[in-house]
């Protein structure tokens, strides 16, 4: 036994020499002087030894685990100290030098947009409001003159609402994505504040997609009602948002149109920015503007049936309404020189860090 004992303690010597990690060395502890270790299994001998030796050879079995519990923890501070020294040296950090700064991300292109559309507006005493997104059909159709056969109400273009097959139906007809802002103008009325001055800027929803259309967009929607209001006022409102949105160097166009909800009507149109306005780019027809003017949206006075709609008194009242997209109208400014909406949507950051 005493033999057994003496050639252990070499064998762990020998073996903690080798040791390189923390995780090894307890591997190492547990196979020697664990319950079941190599120094356990020797001691179960000691009861077969005659009595007179048994207590000498205790005494000697006590010295070898001491012996190796104190290589052991040698060993063990040892690799401490190795391991906190070569911590030191890789997780060195120089405590004087600037530290850096976490990215910080901005608002999105048109989300300035909107917020530069707003202040302009509120310039004028417009008051931003919102409306919902998920409407009925009488706020974003009947009312505002449009019959049940008009080609906008076809499930072609609008989005409708539907609770698997069927088609969500209340006391305000169906329920659907709003198509434009144009919804709040009956629900502004409604709340019978006179005058009104209303900027709506939301979300809406149609089923197209293009370089000039997207299935989700924003729109900005100006109503003003008030007694006696005319279209030079209107005029005056558009000229005064193009030359400080655009630019004194940009020119707009109304064009006469048909609209359910205006009489009479205008498309507002302003010259391209990335062609200049010619419709042309070296003799390539503009993918933008194909003649080297843009819609930007539409505008009137606002027809008597949705004045009327909307709880008022047409021979009392008067006013105009324009609508226009927040994308389109904010692609062209001056210098960005963006030819795909639907760019703005794609997340790429390459294209979004530059605004």
């Amino acid at each position: 036994m005493r033999s057994d004992l003496e050639k252990l303690k070499d064998e762990f010597l020998d073996a903690v020499k080798d040791v390189s990690d923390s995780l090894k060395l307890e591997e190492l502890r547990v196979e020697y002087l664990g319950r079941k270790g190599k120094l356990s299994n020797i001691m179960k001998q000691l009861p077969e030894i005659a009595e007179g030796a048994r207590k000498e050879m205790g005494q000697f079995a006590n010295e070898i685990k001491t012996s190796i519990e104190s290589s052991f923890s040698a060993a063990e501070q040892s690799l401490r100290e190795r391991e906190a020294h070569g911590k030191s040296e890789n997780e060195w950090i120089d405590i004087t030098a600037p530290g850096q700064a976490p990215e910080i991300g901005h608002m999105h292109l048109t989300s300035q947009a909107i917020e530069e559309v707003d202040e302009l507006f509120s310039r004028l005493g417009f008051v931003r409001v919102r409306h919902p997104e998920v409407e009925w059909d009488w706020y974003a159709f009947e009312s505002l003159n449009m019959p049940k056969t008009h080609p906008a109400r076809d499930e072609w273009e609008t989005f409708f609402m539907a609770d698997g097959d069927k088609v969500l139906e209340g006391k305000k007809g169906k329920v659907v994505l709003t198509p434009h802002t144009s919804n709040g103008q009956a629900r502004e009325m409604e709340r019978g504040r006179i005058p009104i001055r209303m900027i709506n800027i939301n979300k809406c929803y149609r089923r197209q997609s293009d370089v000039t259309h997207a299935p989700m967009f924003h729109q900005f929607e100006g109503l003003m009602i008030d007694e006696k209001v005319t279209i030079a006022e209107l005029r005056g409102v558009l000229d005064f948002f193009a030359q400080n949105f655009f630019g004194p160097e940009r020119k707009t166009r109304l064009r006469p149109h048909h609209f359910r909800f205006t009489e009479p009507s205008f498309e507002i149109d302003i010259t391209c920015e990335v062609c200049g306005g010619v419709g042309k780019i070296e003799e390539i027809k503009c993918r933008m503007c194909k003649e080297g003017w843009l819609e930007l949206g539409g505008a009137g006075m606002v027809h008597p049936n949705v004045i009327k709609a909307g709880g008022l008194d047409p021979e009392k009242y008067s006013g105009f309404a324009f609508g226009w997209g927040v994308e389109r109208t904010m692609m062209m400014k001056s210098g960005l020189n963006i030819d795909d909406i639907r760019i703005l949507y794609r997340n790429d950051l390459r294209f979004l860090k530059q605004f």
